[in-house]
């Protein structure tokens, strides 16, 4: 059958994406870009917050629309509002046939056989299994980098988040499993991993007794062809010396840690059930660039959290001002049925939520714009993204850049450069968030 397939959400659920593209295409499907000629559509679903819900419910309708017009013979829905909401996706969609959990993915080949047949309902397995396909992935990013999810689940437990209910408990996947997806990613051209996770910072602990992600990060060190190595979603409190001196010493590991401290304030981090407080956030900070000067540094924050008071704002953008993270991203609360930040007093008003997150936007930003300019006359190494259309230039990226969230470096140029190949480039100006640059002397291959 020709399958559409519809990814939301984030590098996490990309990842359950790629591999169930890999078991339809075992399988004997095709893909198509075109929902007109689409026999079968397939909807990995997101609902992390309001905007993903509603992204996701949005992009269901408008699938079901060809189911009643188009080719479409089957229309299936997959991941977290699959999994949060399963029988009402049922019993209000009807044009929606199987509903597939998110530790049922592995099952999608046999959910659309289902769903040809004539049967819908509800295929869904025990939360807390860890799903292997053995099929590999068909990697959606390019090519040239890929994410490595190395766990599921999350034991956190954050007053305002759903995932733990979504994705069950946290369960490390076995190194050996991921040393092996790696190597034939790397066979395959892949030349950056990204580790994602709901938390990589635990990772082993589960399997191993202890936090094992430095092991992890030695071994993927080790395969050939893999030129740089990244982490992401690593809470700051389970930062540990092992780990700093991992990627202070092994080359192939980014300079880059994702740290989401989601607020400032010590009253709001614990209505919010973080277990870190301001003094801790700055020794963390501190300590990881005293020893690793050069290392870029991205965190989140959510403003508008129930209870929270403008002087709590206030120091939020203080402690912002006064630590200058590299790379910042804000998200107004969004209000989670079945949370217990949801239930709480003091609910705070959208307007002032989102007056909240420009604040603080406007503060990063100035932040940003000076760091950028700071950056001018440097030379980087950088990774080549692609080609910009009708123009001597291409799209780019440094170490300090993940995709898709950060700042982009624009190479001019008149050489053939390939997405994937790393490049060095003297930095010649700045735009806002992004770099502009030429390519030095040197290649770096």
């Amino acid at each position: 059958m020709k399958i559409l397939f519809v990814s939301l959400g984030c590098d996490k659920n990309l990842v359950d994406s790629e591999e169930m593209l890999a078991l339809l295409e075992q399988r004997g499907h095709t893909f198509t870009d075109d929902e007109a000629e689409a026999e079968v559509i397939v909807i990995n679903t997101c609902c992390f917050i309001g905007d993903a819900k509603e992204e996701s419910v949005q992009t269901i309708l408008e699938m079901a629309e060809y189911k009643k017009s188009g080719k479409c013979r089957a229309l299936i829905v997959t991941g977290c509002m699959a999994q949060r909401y399963r029988q009402e996706i049922l019993d209000e969609i009807g044009e929606v046939d199987v509903v597939l959990g998110t530790t049922a993915y592995d099952r999608i080949a046999d959910a659309v056989e289902q769903a040809l047949a004539g049967s819908r309902g509800v295929d869904e397995a025990e939360l807390d299994r860890l799903p292997q396909t053995g099929a590999g992935r068909i990697v959606t990013t390019g090519g040239h980098y890929a994410y490595l999810k190395i766990a599921e689940g999350c034991d956190k437990h954050c007053t305002y988040c759903i995932i733990p209910k979504l994705r069950g408990r946290y369960r490390s996947v076995p190194m050996e499993r991921l040393i092996a997806q790696a190597e034939t990613l790397a066979a395959q051209g892949v030349r950056e991993l990204i580790l994602v996770a709901q938390e990589t910072t635990v990772y082993g602990t589960d399997l191993y007794g202890q936090k094992s992600l430095h092991l992890l990060l030695e071994a993927l060190c080790r395969i050939s062809g893999i030129r740089w190595i990244r982490i992401l979603y690593c809470y700051p409190e389970e930062i540990y010396d092992e780990l700093v001196e991992t990627i202070a010493r092994e080359p192939k590991i980014c300079h880059y840690l994702d740290l989401p401290i989601q607020h400032a304030s010590d009253a709001v981090l614990r209505r919010m059930g973080r277990r870190t407080t301001r003094a801790d956030l700055v020794r963390i900070v501190t300590g990881l660039r005293e020893r690793i000067p050069d290392i870029m540094l991205r965190t989140t924050l959510i403003a508008g959290f129930p209870g929270e008071t403008q002087e709590q704002h206030e120091e939020a953008m203080a402690f912002i001002d006064e630590l200058e993270f590299d790379r910042l991203g804000v998200f107004p609360y969004s209000r989670e049925e079945d949370t217990p930040a949801a239930a709480m007093p003091d609910q705070i008003d959208e307007e002032t939520k989102l007056l909240w997150r420009d604040e603080l936007m406007e503060l990063q930003q100035e932040i940003a714009f000076d760091r950028a300019q700071d950056m001018i006359g440097r030379t980087v190494t950088a990774m080549v993204e692609g080609q910009v259309a009708d123009e001597n230039a291409y799209v780019a990226r440094t170490y300090g850049d993940a995709p898709d969230v950060d700042g982009l470096l624009f190479i001019h140029t008149d050489e053939t450069l390939v997405s994937g190949d790393f490049v060095r480039v003297r930095i010649t100006g700045a735009a806002e968030y992004d770099l502009i640059g030429e390519i030095a002397d040197e290649f770096a291959e």
